[in-house]
């Protein structure tokens, strides 16, 4: 690969995150690409020397430039069916990811997560169960390590993937010990055709796995094709083998057909983090952690920041910030895990781009478990629409106070928005801290 590597005229195109660590790459492989972004002054260009390069092009995409390549190596974000990546295509140019190109030097086990929602935990829960198991895991992807950082840490035992659908759909050859679709729900239909396309992405995860782990109760989970010698592995809270079992009065996990620990002990709350914890341990056994540093990780875990965090607890009234939820499926599963929890109203604040999903779908939900809805964003008004309690406010803040005037002992107030942040905020992060800051500063 690497003879293959340095005899190619390469480009790298879209300068993120994952862009530059891809140049860090190539450079330390004695490779010279070509750079590309579309913006005229992406984040971080200045730590790479223009020298050491063959290049560096900022705004429109030149298409006869991108032809004249023998590989491109494009960011997550860019789709493949952009005209100028597609033209170079039409002309013989390889296209493929930083996940690709990683898959093509690895020679380490990899346990590769996606879904539409809880990748981020489960991918946190199995690198922790495996590094208190003694193994040397770090979780990448996704997740905020470029895979390309990733594999120049020489003592990796074992690389925990967290792989969206856009990674997944410029990856063809990574080999994983264990692979896992964790849930698929309405997500990004403003980049696919449909939902089956959306899905046969999250799908590709399954390409090479030793052990295929599904949703038992998600249909679109299922395994479409593996290889022969691939074992599947259902999971679900009622599965006999990894579920939910009653124990002497208590529920517990039950992970390869034996207890594990009591629901009661789990750091992390919801019915859907009890899914997440199952998970996790069947993919993290699969790379050779043993069961008392699962349990121990399951009981220490508290939960990766917005999402279904606890801001405050205050007069009775719980705020959770769930602004990672930026997807319906996200906020279908807060809700559903949170609810039984809740003894007086739910009180939920949502809105944002919702990148061309049917808002519709939350209809039922809200109906039935959420007592007033308070929406913000481009699609807050579509969301009020949907729920006979519904109030529109202009920002986070009027939310917040519009919530506090509603909100009693024994009440909670959900942020989860069930959308993309962009429309109003830097990212879903800042969302977040926003929230939690107008929640701290409420004179309750």
């Amino acid at each position: 690969m690497q003879t293959n590597l340095n005899a190619k005229r390469i480009a790298v195109v879209g300068l993120g995150l994952s862009g530059l660590a891809t140049v860090r790459f190539l450079l330390a492989h004695g490779v010279k690409p070509v750079l590309m972004d579309s913006r005229s002054k992406p984040a971080g260009l200045e730590q790479i020397a223009a020298d050491k390069v063959d290049g560096i092009y900022l705004g429109e995409f030149d298409a006869n430039r991108l032809a004249q390549m023998d590989m491109i190596i494009i960011s997550p974000g860019l789709a493949t069916s952009h005209p100028a990546i597609r033209f170079a295509k039409a002309q013989g140019v390889e296209v493929l990811g930083d996940v690709e190109l990683f898959a093509r030097f690895n020679q380490k086990p990899v346990i590769a997560i996606t879904g539409s929602n809880g990748k981020s935990t489960v991918t946190t829960l199995v690198a922790e169960m495996l590094q208190q198991s003694g193994i040397k895991a770090v979780a990448a992807g996704n997740i905020g390590l470029p895979v390309l950082d990733a594999i120049r840490q020489q003592d990796t035992e074992v690389f925990v993937l967290e792989l969206s659908s856009f990674q997944l759909d410029s990856t063809n050859s990574l080999r994983s010990r264990a692979s896992c679709v964790l849930n698929v729900s309405a997500d990004h239909l403003d980049r696919y055709a449909d939902m089956a396309a959306y899905t046969a992405s999250k799908q590709r995860v399954y390409q090479h796995t030793e052990q295929a782990v599904y949703n038992q109760a998600d249909p679109l989970t299922y395994p479409a094709a593996i290889a022969d010698n691939a074992a599947p592995l259902a999971i679900s809270l009622d599965n006999t083998d990894y579920g939910i079992i009653e124990q002497k009065g208590q529920l517990w996990l039950n992970v390869a057909g034996e207890p594990l620990l009591p629901v009661s002990q789990l750091g992390i709350t919801g019915s859907h983090n009890q899914f997440n914890a199952l998970a996790a341990a069947a993919l993290a056994l699969s790379a050779g952690a043993n069961r008392d540093a699962i349990a121990r990780t399951l009981r220490q875990f508290n939960g990766l920041a917005h999402r279904c965090q606890l801001v405050l607890a205050q007069n009775g009234v719980r705020w959770v910030n769930d602004s990672k939820a930026t997807n319906i499926g996200a906020t279908l599963a807060a809700i559903a895990g949170l609810r039984s929890d809740v003894k007086g109203k739910l009180i939920l604040i949502a809105g944002g781009d919702a990148k061309g999903a049917d808002l519709s779908e939350l209809r039922p939900v809200l109906t039935r478990d959420v007592n007033h809805v308070i929406t913000l964003g481009q699609d807050g008004p579509a969301i009020a629409a949907l729920h006979s309690h519904a109030t529109e406010v202009k920002d986070l803040t009027a939310a917040v106070k519009q919530a506090a005037k509603l909100a009693q002992s024994g009440d909670m107030v959900l942020l989860s928005p069930a959308c993309a942040s962009l429309d109003m905020f830097k990212s879903y992060a800042e969302r977040g801290e926003l929230f939690a800051r107008a929640v701290r500063e409420l004179k309750l």
